[in-house]
């Protein structure tokens, strides 16, 4: 196994542990009203498992197909900033308890994962096409998040 699949493989670990973690679905979440396409709770883990698998794995491609600095400096900028947009939504969802908020953050984390697709195409078309369904994903779930503002606003009332 190379160095690079390791370490990029071991930061989407790191994602996942960390989303897991401020992701607590509890009374509050519960009695939230969601869309009829909701996925079952159950899903979320095993789709982000290997979402952030083929990032991680199209991570390792990237860095292998090339030499170039330049080329390699931008693979890690698209990776660092995704992984920051990537953190900051379930913390806002789930801990600060405003979907409102996460609503507006899942802009930035889309666009992330687009940057990721675009970015990625000169340097490998196999590294860039393994991120399309996290951007299928994070547009279903930006959808999902919208909905859930629309049924439940307004939010930022005191955590109960």
């Amino acid at each position: 196994m190379s160095n690079s699949l390791v370490v990029s493989l071991g930061a989407a670990i790191l994602l996942l542990a960390f989303g897991g973690l401020a992701t607590t679905i509890g009374p509050w979440y519960r009695n939230l009203r969601k869309p009829k396409l909701q996925p079952p709770d159950w899903l979320f883990g095993p789709a982000w498992t290997v979402i952030l698998g083929l990032a991680g794995w199209s991570a390792s491609i990237a860095w292998e197909a090339t030499n170039a600095p330049e080329a390699r400096r931008s693979i890690i900028i698209l990776f660092a900033t995704n992984a920051v947009f990537h953190a900051l939504w379930s913390p806002l969802f789930f801990n600060k308890r405003r979907p409102d908020w996460a609503l507006v953050e899942v802009v930035f984390l889309w666009v992330s994962v687009a940057a990721l697709v675009i970015g990625l195409w000169p340097i490998s078309h196999s590294a860039a096409l393994m991120n399309v369904p996290y951007l299928l994903w994070v547009s279903f779930a930006s959808w999902l998040n919208w909905t859930i503002v629309r049924l439940n606003a307004p939010f930022g009332g005191a955590k109960a």
